[in-house]
């Protein structure tokens, strides 16, 4: 949420936000004129407040009757100004940064720069689905008998791989001198603190969503209604909330958090859109970065988990893109979003596998999420939050990039450790 002051000082930059990220429809004005009632009768308030300790003091009890009334009234104003006010408020998009192209969707999003050789094959590269079923390690036609479209069984290595990929992120970001060494290769000049690995829940209060400013669009949500609960689509929905209405002291920061769930998407708006495979499914695995910073160090913050992100896939061997998203297609709360592209033989395409969202004090203020500066002044935190690896897509990347004519998938050689000194997927006999 934008700061109130924020948008009467830049109404243009408000009004410039709203209509480049699509967001026709938000009636400024009101907005501008709810505040200037709510600070009336916040000194309406005061004063009766100030008057009825006047009367108490001089024992008026007539006048004391009177401004009890005064102020129920004035306050019942206050409350159905705030409601208003608020209800309007949450739907201001953050608003975009300097370097944020700006454009309808995603055909306005820029390469920024790429890493790595595209493979060279003796052979037409298959896509990973037929891989996948080739070796037994997918199988999606169990699974749409069990559960239906768009859910999956990972079995065997590519299982063992899946959690390969999780001691990998780990072992890296947990670890002080594993991450400050990520920064000397992504040549930054930032606290190493490592990050804290967590298993989040994956239900969560709708309300608590909305303060994270993620709950729309609810239509891709799974939504309990009974239950009034919603099951989380990464685990950056329930990081951010973890110092919701707390005030954290300056020492405290950064606060740096790796959470491993499972995800779940309705993908509702992808009807007949990748149907095969295991790139856009209902249930999914993630491993999320999450950090509360200073709000000086934000930016910087955003280039770290950046720096992760190319670190890792560096690691593995698989060519990407970076992408700085533009103002149609990133995110309602994001003032700055990155995405990464991987390299997708079997598709002859960049496919997304990774994304950073800078977002600045906007889920904060939401969230009641404030930091105590050593000189006692308060101020709403920054937040960052970014994928460390979206483990399907990251297993669909390995298994295109790393396919031989046989038909086996050569494991990454900094995997191999976690999957006991294995070099190949292979049939099983």
């Amino acid at each position: 949420m934008l700061d109130i002051q924020f948008i009467r000082e830049n109404p243009d930059l408000v009004r410039a936000a709203i209509k480049n990220k699509n967001r026709e429809g938000i009636d400024l004005d009101r907005i501008l004129t709810l505040a200037d009632e709510r600070k009336k009768i916040a000194g309406d308030i005061s004063d009766i407040n100030k008057k009825r300790n006047e009367a108490q003091a001089a024992r008026d009890i007539e006048a004391g009757k009177r401004l009890k009334e005064e102020l129920a009234a004035a306050e019942e104003k206050f409350k159905e100004i705030e409601k208003e006010l608020v209800g309007l408020l949450v739907k201001i998009p953050n608003i975009p940064s300097a370097d944020t192209p700006v454009g309808p969707d995603e055909s306005g999003n820029v390469v920024v720069r790429q890493w790595g050789e595209k493979p060279n094959f003796s052979f037409v590269p298959k896509a990973h689905w037929d891989i996948g079923k080739e070796l037994g390690i997918i199988d999606s036609e169990k699974a749409g008998e069990i559960s239906g479209a768009r859910f999956t069984y990972l079995k065997g290595d590519l299982a063992l791989m899946q959690f390969a990929l999780i001691n990998l992120v780990m072992h890296t970001i947990t670890n002080k001198e594993e991450l400050a060494k990520v920064i000397a290769h992504a040549q930054l000049t930032i606290d190493p603190k490592p990050f804290t690995a967590v298993i989040p829940p994956v239900f969560m209060r709708p309300q608590v969503m909305n303060r994270m400013a993620r709950l729309d669009p609810i239509e891709d949500r799974f939504f309990f209604e009974k239950d009034d609960l919603i099951l989380i689509g990464s685990a950056e929905h329930t990081l951010g909330p973890l110092h919701m209405d707390e005030m954290l002291q300056e020492a405290q920061l950064p606060i740096r958090y790796v959470g491993y769930s499972t995800a779940f998407r309705r993908e509702a708006g992808a009807a007949g859109k990748d149907t095969r495979g295991i790139l856009r499914q209902h249930q999914f695995d993630k491993i999320e970065m999450e950090s509360t910073t200073l709000p000086e160090d934000g930016l910087a913050e955003q280039e770290l988990m950046v720096g992760v992100q190319e670190y890792l896939l560096q690691q593995l061997g698989l060519p990407y893109q970076v992408v700085l998203v533009c103002t149609g297609d990133m995110g309602f709360p994001d003032q700055r979003q990155i995405d990464i592209e991987t390299w997708m033989p079997g598709q002859n395409t960049f496919r997304e596998t990774h994304s950073a969202d800078y977002v600045g004090g906007f889920q904060a203020r939401r969230l009641n999420t404030r930091v105590k500066r050593a000189d006692g002044s308060v101020e709403p935190v920054h937040m960052n939050d970014a994928t460390a690896f979206a483990i399907g897509r990251t297993l669909i990347a390995i298994l295109e990039n790393y396919q031989n004519e046989d038909g086996s998938v050569t494991i990454p050689e900094v995997l191999r450790p976690y999957m006991g000194g294995k070099e190949k997927i292979e049939k099983a006999l």
